[in-house]
């Protein structure tokens, strides 16, 4: 298997499916605002998404992979296919009796998922009509991750990692018929949802069956494997699920905020998770192999170096991409969502919301590079204790901010708990003499770093402050593209000057590598 060639397609494709969600989260956006019909749908689409990191790609793949590639290897194609189908029968009917009971408990669920809602009954009523169209979305993906890994244990890595697309191309194509046919845009964008789980999953389907790996159901059996399955979830759920219940925590709190509050958090989160999502996957992606290794080798010094090389990456990208969202949040939200139903207020509401998250974006990676340590030395239970205490300040900052900042201080109080998790990763470190984050190399290249930030942020308040705010979307493109470019280029030309080239010359390595 050629690795890079696997990332590069992994990659491609991950790409292309966030240009088609930012597409569907404008369109959103356009079509449903941020009042009571965003609010609920926010709510419904977040549920049964709660429940995937659990039963789809997260804790269950980790587990199901493994076991199934290995059964592959030894045992060969007819084990590992016996394998797929015990678990393929067992997920089916466990989760079609779990959808079955939730959609019936909607109305209780929704008291304990946004107990905020009762004061407002229309969005209460439309939560629940909403879950109870989405909530089945739960069921197609995860059998689509199962096909997913089965794609992913033959090196056949194209079709699960393009199905995502399929479901923005579906949600944005609903949004496109109800402005043009007068649709409900919040019920066909949850019908949406609904019909993309069963497209990704018959998509995936036949893909295994032209690879001969197509399932039949049977009657669901508790096997060895599938019970040491299940065994291995356990870790898996419990981290996926501290991770959870910040989001959940975050969402009730957000029930007793004003109406449209659950949907500036969603929009600003959408936008912070590009960042997130390409630097902190990229990173700990080619890290985890490299470190895996020098530890195995005993190459402690090494290991150590490679740390602090990931480290001052991760800072080299993440804190100019701070600056930027703090300091162009207003034009950024404006270009983006500030058309159609969602108006100027909207955008107010947003933009300082973006800047809150944001300030947690890098800690939230550098948190990625330290687990990926742990995950090295084959250490996977402190990154959950340590995620646990994250969960406990953040819910302390929820409480404490919530009063003055309503929905910024929950966005503020993600941010900075993603620092105290990337705060005690280290300390723990340092603790166990693998690595001291402290050090003064690294110290000094985060000031050399912060004060290259810095000059950028000048650099772009004092052109906002100098240039008229564009009165047409054609000027909102140029003037929001001419900031990003000329932060780009400052922030270069500083880093040059200061020699922080730590990322082109891991560029450079890496093709030369080829």
């Amino acid at each position: 298997m050629n690795i890079l060639k696997a990332v590069t397609t992994i990659g491609g494709y991950t790409g292309l499916s966030r240009i088609f969600g930012m597409m569907r989260e404008i369109l959103m956006s356009h079509f449903l605002g941020a009042g009571l019909m965003a609010d609920a749908f926010v709510v419904a689409f977040k549920f049964p998404n709660f429940f995937r990191r659990f039963f789809a790609e997260g804790a269950f793949n980790a587990a199901f992979v493994p076991i199934f590639a290995g059964e592959l290897a030894e045992g060969g194609k007819k084990e590992a296919q016996k394998i797929a189908m015990d678990v393929f029968s067992f997920m089916t009917f466990f989760l079609t009796g779990f959808c079955v009971l939730v959609v019936i408990a909607t109305p209780s669920i929704i008291h304990i998922l946004a107990p905020g809602f009762a004061t407002t009954p229309e969005r209460m009523d439309l939560a629940v009509n909403f879950i109870r169209i989405t909530f089945p979305y739960i069921l197609f993906i995860s059998l689509t991750a199962l096909l997913g890994g089965i794609l992913n244990s033959i090196h056949k890595f194209a079709s699960a990692a393009a199905a995502p697309i399929l479901l923005n191309i579906i949600m944005i194509s609903s949004l496109l018929l109800a402005g043009e046919f007068g649709f409900d845009p919040g019920y066909s964008l949850c019908t949406a949802v609904f019909i993309a789980g069963i497209v990704q999953f018959a998509w995936l389907y036949i893909v295994c069956t032209r690879y001969d790996f197509a399932l039949r159901l049977h009657f669901p059996k508790i096997t060895p494997k599938v019970k040491k399955i299940l065994k291995l979830m356990g870790p898996g759920t419990i981290g996926a699920g501290v991770m959870q219940v910040n989001i959940f925590i975050d969402l009730m709190l957000a029930s007793f905020l004003p109406t449209g509050a659950l949907a500036y958090l969603y929009y600003a989160d959408r936008l912070n998770q590009l960042p997130l999502s390409i630097f902190g996957v990229a990173i700990s992606t080619a890290l985890l192999p490299l470190l895996s290794k020098q530890i195995r080798l005993g190459e402690d010094t090494s290991a150590r170096h490679t740390t602090n090389q990931a480290i001052e990456m991760a800072l080299q990208l993440t804190m100019p991409a701070t600056v930027g969202l703090v300091a162009l949040a207003y034009p950024i939200i404006g270009l983006i969502y500030g058309h159609g139903k969602f108006d100027e207020a909207a955008i107010q509401a947003t933009a300082p919301t973006l800047a809150a998250f944001a300030v947690g974006l890098p800690a939230y990676v550098v948190g990625k590079v330290l687990s990926t340590c742990f995950f090295a030395r084959q250490d996977t239970k402190t990154p959950v204790k340590v995620a646990l205490v994250s969960v406990s300040v953040n819910l302390a900052l929820n409480f404490l901010l919530i009063w003055k900042l309503e929905h910024i201080g929950l966005a503020l109080s993600t941010g900075l708990a993603a620092w105290a998790n990337a705060g005690i990763l280290a300390y723990v470190m340092k603790k166990r003499g693998w690595y001291n984050l402290y050090n003064k190399g690294l110290l000094v290249f985060f000031a050399k770093v912060t004060l290259a930030c810095t000059l950028m942020a000048f650099a772009l308040l004092g052109g906002q402050s100098l240039i008229r705010a564009p009165e047409s979307l054609f000027g909102e493109i140029m003037s929001v593209l001419g900031f990003i470019g000329a932060a780009l280029v400052i922030y270069m030309m500083i880093s040059h000057f200061f020699g922080l080239s730590t990322f082109f010359k891991f560029i450079r390595r890496q093709r030369k590598k080829v």
